[in-house]
C-alpha cells in the first residue's frame, strides 16, 4: 500500500514506475524543480498528506536527473544544481515529513579502471562532470540525516524517450554498416525491471524493514560492450549482427571522457533479501516482445 512521488517522472523510468505502482504521481522536471525547495516542500507535503489520510505509505523516489553527459562538460554548474543541489533539497524535505526517498544514481561515479565488479563501498573517482555531479549527489543524500537509500544502476534503456537500444534501432533501418565502441564493457538495464526492483525496495522501506546498506547497486544481469550490446539488438529486430563493426573509444572521441569498465556487482542488492533483475540478454528480448 505505498504512494509514491517520483520528480524526473516523465523519463523512461518513471514512466514504468507509474505503469507498475497502483499510486504514482510522476511529474515531469517542468512540473516538478527539484531545485526549487518550495515545490518540493508542497511535493512532499501533499504525499505524505495524503497517503496517510488513504492509509498509504509514502515514498519518493527520485528520478529527476542531468544525463546530458558530453554537455555537462561546459554546464557542469547545470548538472550541479539537478544532480547535487537536488538530492539535497529533496532530502530535507522528506526528512521534514518523515517520508523515505530512494534516489537513482550511476556506475558513472566510478573510474572504470576495475577488473572485476564494483561493490557499493568502493572508493570513488568520477571522470567526468556528469559523473562528479552525481557522486556529489550521493554525498548530499549521505550527509543528510534523512532515511534514504542509494541505487546505483547501468546503461538504462526504456520505451520512453532516448536510448541506445532505440538509437540502434533507428540506425539499423537507416546504415548498411556501423562502427561501435567495443572497448567500454558494463551491463544493460531495462527501465521496467529497474522500476520493479525500486518498487520491492520501497515496500520494504516502507515497512521499516530497509537495508542497513544505504548504497545498493541494481543492474540487468551479465555484462556486454557496446558494440556487443548493438549486435543483439540488431539479431533482435532480425537484423545481421555483422553489420556492426567494433571500434575503439579513441576512433570514436567524446567530449567527455567513458569509463572503460562500470560493471556493478548485484551482490548487495541479493544480500539485501531484493529480487535480482534478470539477465540483459533476457530483458533486450522482452523489452522487444512488448
Amino acid at each position: 500500500m505505498l504512494s509514491i512521488l517520483v520528480p524526473g517522472g516523465s523519463g523512461q523510468l518513471g514512466q514504468d514506475l507509474k505503469a507498475l505502482a497502483e499510486d504514482a504521481t510522476t511529474p515531469s522536471s517542468s512540473e516538478l524543480n527539484v531545485r526549487d525547495t518550495g515545490q518540493v516542500v508542497a511535493a512532499v507535503t501533499e504525499l505524505a498528506d495524503r497517503a496517510r489520510a488513504a492509509g498509504r505509505s509514502p515514498v519518493v523516489i527520485n528520478a529527476a536527473a542531468y544525463t546530458a553527459v558530453d554537455a555537462a562538460e561546459t554546464d557542469e554548474a547545470s548538472a550541479f544544481a539537478v544532480n547535487a543541489d537536488g538530492p539535497r533539497v529533496l532530502a530535507a524535505a522528506c526528512s521534514s515529513r518523515g517520508v523515505p526517498l530512494i534516489h537513482v544514481s550511476t556506475d558513472y561515479v566510478f573510474a572504470g579502471d576495475a577488473t572485476s565488479p564494483y561493490e557499493p563501498d568502493e572508493l570513488l573517482g568520477p571522470l567526468n562532470a556528469y559523473g562528479r555531479t552525481k557522486a556529489a549527489g550521493e554525498d548530499a543524500l549521505l550527509g543528510s540525516g534523512a532515511r534514504s537509500w542509494i541505487v546505483r544502476t547501468s546503461w538504462v534503456y526504456g520505451k520512453t524517450g532516448s536510448n541506445f537500444v532505440k538509437t540502434m534501432a533507428r540506425l539499423e533501418k537507416e546504415r548498411d554498416e556501423l562502427s561501435v565502441v567495443d572497448d567500454q564493457t558494463g551491463s544493460p538495464t531495462w527501465s521496467r525491471d529497474l522500476a520493479a526492483g525500486l518498487l520491492e525496495l520501497a515496500g520494504r522501506v516502507a515497512s521499516g524493514d530497509g537495508p542497513a546498506q544505504r548504497v545498493l547497486h541494481c543492474t540487468g544481469g551479465g555484462s556486454t560492450t557496446w558494440c556487443g550490446f548493438a549486435r543483439a539488438i540488431f539479431a533482435e529486430v532480425g537484423a545481421d549482427p555483422a553489420r556492426v563493426k567494433p571500434c575503439t573509444t579513441a576512433e570514436f572521441p567524446r567530449p567527455a571522457a567513458r569509463p572503460a569498465y562500470g560493471v556493478l556487482s548485484n551482490a548487495s542488492w541479493r544480500e539485501a533479501g531484493l529480487t535480482p533483475l534478470r539477465d540483459w540478454p533476457d530483458a533486450l528480448k522482452a523489452y522487444f516482445a512488448s
